[in-house]
C-alpha cells in the first residue's frame, strides 16, 4: 500500500488498498465503481481511472468487461522455493565484520531505495504514541529518571514483559528479566555466558549476519546447519554434530529465521530439545520477530516448550515492531548463575541502560493498543510480502526462487547460479538501490547467487521501481553470463 502519495490518484489508490487490507473489500468482491469513487473522493473521473489501473498493476484489482473492477484473488506463485541450504559441515572461524560495515554504510542512506537493512519504516510503527510517553515521563518525572537503573532494568518494564510472556505460553518473573540495548546485546551477553573463545557454535544456515558479527567479536567458531526454507533446520545435521561432539552451544531463531522466514512447528523444537538436553548443550534463541506472525496464532518459542529447566536462553526486543532507536531489549534466564554471570558482564559493558526510556515503554504497553498496533502493522508486512513476491515473479530471471515467509518482513531471494549478487549489489548502487548480497549471511560463502529483500517499508511506487529495476539488473546479469559461456562454446 503506498505511504508516500505525490499524486491525487496515487491517494485514491491508497483508499481502495486500505479497504481491501482491512477486509472490508474481501477478493472476488466488486470494488466501487469509477463514477462512485469519483464523488466519494472528490476527483475527476480521469484520475479515478488513474488510480484503478494502478491497482491493477499491481494486482490488487482486476478489470472484467461489462461488469467493472473486481478485487483480484491473489492467485499462488509459480515459483519455486529456494532449496535446503548445503553448508559445508565442518565448523569455521567468522569474518564478517569488513563486510557488515560497508553494507550498514548503504542500508541506511535515504538516497536509496531501502531494500537492505530490515528496519521498519517509521511511518508503521508506533513510535510517535510512544513518543508521547517519552515526554510525559521526562515531563512529569525527569529528574527521578536521571540516573543509573538497577542492572536488570526498570521493574515495571520487566513486569510487562513477563506479562506478555504468558500469552504464549511462557512463565517468567521479572527477575529473570534483563533488559538489554536491543537484541544484539542480549545475545552477546548469552553468548558470553554460555561460550568461551574458540568453542563452536551451530547455527541455521542462512543466519542473520548481525549474529555472525557476534560469533566474530567472542572469538567463537561457527557451524552451519542445512536449513529449510519451510521448517528450519535439519535435524539429522544437528544430531550427528551433537554425536560428535562438535558443538558447545546452539544459536537459533525462535521463529522467523532471518533471512529465509522460515519457523520450525512445535513437534521440531520439541525433538531439538529433547537432542539437546541429552548431549547437554545450551540454546540460545533469537525471537526478535515471535510477535510478527501471519497465521491465526503466535509461534512459540523453545523455552515455552520446554519442560525439563532445559539451559535456554531467551532474547528479544521491540526494535522491529515499535521503536528501533529505543533500543530496548531484553535477556531472559531461568538459571541463577546464567543470571549471576550476566549481570557480572553487563557491569563491566555497560553498567545500566537508561531509565527514562525504559519508564515510557512501560507506560506505553501498560496502557493498551500495542496489540492493535500489532495486528496493524502484521497486515502491512504481509501485504507488502506479498507485494514484493510477484514484482519478484514479474522481473527477475528464469530460474529465480523465492521464500515464502510465515512472518518478519524479509524475502529469501535465490537467483540462478550464474548470477553473482555481490557484483549486482555494486550495479544496484549506480542505479540507487539497496540490498544485502547473500554471502552475508553465512561464513562459507555459500550464498553467492542469493540476496535479501527487507519489506519493512510498505509497498509504493518508488519501492515497486525498485524492485523491477532490480530484477532487470539481474536478468542483464544471468543473460551476460549465459552469453559468454556460449561464445567459448
Amino acid at each position: 500500500m503506498p505511504t508516500h502519495p505525490h499524486f491525487r490518484y496515487e491517494a485514491v489508490a491508497n483508499v481502495i488498498a486500505g479497504l481491501v487490507d482491512s477486509g472490508t473489500l474481501s477478493p472476488g468482491s466488486r470494488a466501487p465503481s469509477l463514477r462512485e469513487i469519483s464523488q466519494q473522493q472528490r476527483v475527476s473521473l480521469s484520475t479515478a481511472l488513474q488510480a484503478y489501473r494502478l491497482l491493477e498493476d499491481r494486482g490488487v484489482l482486476e478489470a472484467r468487461p461489462q461488469s467493472g473492477h473486481y478485487v483480484a484473488s491473489r492467485a499462488a506463485l509459480r515459483l519455486e522455493t529456494p532449496a535446503i541450504s548445503n553448508p559445508p559441515g565442518k565448523a569455521a572461524p567468522v569474518v564478517v565484520s569488513a563486510t557488515l560495515l560497508k553494507l550498514m554504510q548503504y542500508s541506511v542512506d535515504p538516497r536509496f531505495v531501502p531494500l537492505g537493512a530490515a528496519i521498519p519504516s517509521a511511518e508503521l510503527l508506533a513510535a510517535a504514541r510512544l513518543d508521547r510517553f517519552l515526554a510525559r515521563a521526562a515531563r512529569t518525572k525527569g529528574m527521578h529518571y536521571n540516573t543509573y537503573s538497577e542492572p536488570k532494568g526498570e521493574l515495571r518494564l520487566r513486569q510487562e514483559i513477563a506479562r506478555r510472556a504468558v500469552r504464549w505460553g511462557t512463565v517468567v518473573s521479572p527477575d529473570d528479566i534483563v533488559i538489554t540495548s536491543g537484541c544484539m546485546e542480549a545475545v552477546a551477553l548469552a553468548l558470553s555466558v554460555v561460550t568461551r573463545p574458540g568453542d563452536t557454535v551451530a547455527i541455521e544456515s542462512p543466519t542473520y549476519f548481525g549474529l555472525l558479527r557476534s560469533l566474530e567479536a567472542h572469538g567463537l567458531k561457527a557451524l552451519e546447519l542445512p536449513t529449510d526454507a519451510a521448517d528450519g533446520i535439519d535435524l539429522a545435521a544437528l544430531k550427528s554434530a551433537l554425536e560428535r561432539k562438535a558443538v558447545n552451544t546452539c544459536l537459533f531463531s525462535s521463529c522467523f529465521n532471518n533471512p529465509l522466514g522460515c519457523t520450525m512447528p512445535n513437534e521440531k523444537k520439541l525433538k531439538v530439545l529433547a537432542l539437546l538436553a541429552k548431549y547437554r548443550v545450551p540454546l540460545i534463541e533469537d525471537d526478535i520477530n515471535g510477535e510478527i506472525y501471519f497465521g491465526a496464532q503466535r509461534p512459540q518459542p523453545f523455552i515455552a516448550l520446554d519442560r525439563s529447566a532445559h539451559d535456554i536462553i531467551y532474547c528479544s526486543s521491540f526494535s522491529k515492531t515499535v521503536a528501533p532507536g529505543y533500543r530496548i531489549g531484553w535477556m531472559v534466564t531461568k538459571t541463577a548463575a546464567q543470571m549471576q554471570s550476566a549481570l557480572e558482564r553487563k557491569l563491566a559493558f555497560t553498567l545500566s541502560g537508561p531509565p527514562l526510556l525504559q519508564a515510557a515503554f512501560a507506560d506505553f504497553l501498560s496502557s493498551g493498543g500495542y496489540d492493535n498496533h500489532l495486528r496493524r502493522i502484521r497486515r502491512a508486512f504481509e501485504d507488502t510480502i506479498g507485494r514484493m513476491s510477484r514484482a519478484v515473479e514479474r522481473s527477475f530471471p528464469d530460474g529465480t526462487r523465492v521464500s515464502r515467509p510465515a512472518g518478519s518482513f524479509v524475502l529469501w531471494v535465490e537467483l540462478p547460479k550464474s548470477v553473482r549478487t555481490a557484483a549486482l549489489f555494486d550495479e544496484a548502487l549506480k542505479n540507487g538501490i539497496c540490498f544485502v548480497p547473500g554471502d552475508a549471511f553465512s561464513v562459507s560463502g555459500r550464498y553467492g547467487h542469493c540476496l535479501r529483500l527487507s519489506c519493512g517499508h510498505g509497498w509504493d511506487e518508488r519501492i515497486e521501481k525498485g524492485v523491477t529495476k532490480l530484477g532487470r539488473l539481474a536478468s542483464a546479469a544471468a543473460r551476460a553470463v549465459g552469453a559468454s559461456v556460449s561464445k567459448r562454446d
